[in-house]
């Protein structure tokens, strides 16, 4: 079967991986350069422990509240677009207990076996940096630990136990913290993994599996034949023979399948991080410093913050003040921090791909029998990716899925 899979972050890598591994002629297309968006600037995290929705109790009215405060974690833009609002309204609607923890449900089981995946890519060839030094959810408050506390059976339920610490205990497991920390809850089983050794390594093993990558290359339209996809045209109006497709683009997806005859709610939630290297601490476990939302991974060499959720930008501009914040967070929360630490790489912000309800869209798509989607993975894109390309394999190939039908159900493009 010759597939062609449009997007070449890591959740498109992925989809081609698997897609070649079960013995499909698979092209890749990617307008710029692969692994160069959301997937470059992430948190570098396997981060199951941190795998809630983003629509849960309280959040987009916290996200009013936060509205005249530009370095807040979560900044809702005033001037968006209609359509842009509708998905707000539409995201409100799941900022509820119930429909916040059969969310949580489904990324811990999509999730739960990252680890093991990640593991089998290294079996199988790839070569990418991956640390298993754990998460440490760090708090300054005890209003926040207790607002996590109450998710913690939910994690226990897929075997991810985290040991609850105070005050001196918690210091001496992360003595780089500063005295305003004196909650948090380590989670010993999250992973790191450096994006774009990941990128490199899913680029080797796919040219060792034959796969066409093409870079730069964007799409133009689709060929239909009746209910099928017959082929992909590139911008400059080469036409790519297609048995099936995948649109695995991340936030360009929404644009994408609409030129499929399908419009999803697939909407940008902007994200920034920052480099330093050297490290200006040394950290014994990579760390989320939760009330300021701010992911802290050590890497080789190198540290970075990620953090803040900005909703309604139209670029990826970097937004000074929002940057601020997150250097403000370390200062206030590591004792050696310093005002200007040295090392310090340009900033980044990308666009990651947001849904309504926070769950990825993996599937059929519903307007013609062959074409697929692999989106909307919010900040979980690294995390679910392995998970998400194999379900989307063993649904295009109709194989026996380890997944539940009523998880797929809850998945599908077909629940909007």
């Amino acid at each position: 079967m010759k597939v062609v899979v449009v997007g070449g972050g890591v959740v498109g890598l992925a989809s081609a991986y698997e897609l070649a591994s079960a013995g499909c002629e698979v092209t890749l297309l990617e307008s710029g350069k692969c692994g160069a968006g959301a997937s470059h600037g992430n948190a570098a995290k396997v981060a199951l422990a941190e795998s809630a929705p983003v629509p849960a109790p309280g959040v987009l009215l916290q996200g009013i509240k936060w509205m005249l405060r530009p370095d807040s974690p979560l900044s809702i833009r005033p001037s968006l677009a209609p359509g842009y609002l509708k998905f707000l309204l539409r995201m409100a609607q799941h900022c509820n207990t119930k429909d916040f923890e059969a969310g949580l449900d489904v990324h811990l089981r999509l999730g739960e076996d990252a680890n093991a995946l990640f593991d089998d890519y290294q079996r199988q060839g790839m070569d990418f940096e991956m640390h298993a030094r754990g998460v440490l959810l760090a708090f300054e408050t005890a209003d926040r630990f207790e607002e996590h506390c109450r998710t913690l059976d939910a994690f226990a339920s897929v075997g991810h136990v985290a040991d609850e610490l105070h005050g001196d205990d918690l210091l001496e497991a992360e003595p780089a913290l500063s005295d305003s920390i004196r909650h948090g809850l380590f989670f010993p089983t999250d992973r790191q993994i450096e994006p774009d050794s990941l990128t490199r390594g899913l680029l080797a093993k796919l040219s060792d599996l034959g796969v066409n990558v093409r870079e730069e290359t964007s799409v133009g339209s689709f060929v239909r034949g009746g209910d099928t996809v017959t082929a992909v045209v590139t911008s400059d109006a080469e036409v790519i023979a297609a048995d099936a497709v995948v649109v695995a683009a991340g936030v360009a997806s929404g644009a994408l399948l609409t030129k499929l005859g399908r419009r999803l709610p697939i909407y940008s939630g902007k994200g920034y991080s920052i480099d330093y290297a050297p490290p200006p601490i040394n950290l014994r476990t990579s760390l989320t410093l939760e009330d300021a939302r701010v992911a802290v991974t050590p890497l080789n060499g190198l540290l970075r913050l990620a953090g803040t959720m900005e909703f309604g930008s139209r670029d990826d501009e970097v937004n000074d003040v929002r940057v601020d914040a997150i250097r403000e967070a370390a200062r206030r929360s590591f004792r050696d921090w310093g005002e200007e630490p040295a090392g310090e790489r340009t900033p980044w912000a990308g666009s990651r791909p947001m849904t309504p309800d926070g769950l990825p869209v993996i599937g059929n798509l519903g307007t013609a029998k062959n074409a697929y989607v692999n989106s909307g993975h919010s900040m979980l894109g690294l995390t679910l990716a392995p998970a998400s390309a194999k379900a989307l394999t063993d649904i295009m190939l109709d194989r026996k899925s380890t997944l539940s039908s009523d998880l797929l159900a809850r998945v599908s493009p077909q629940r909007f």
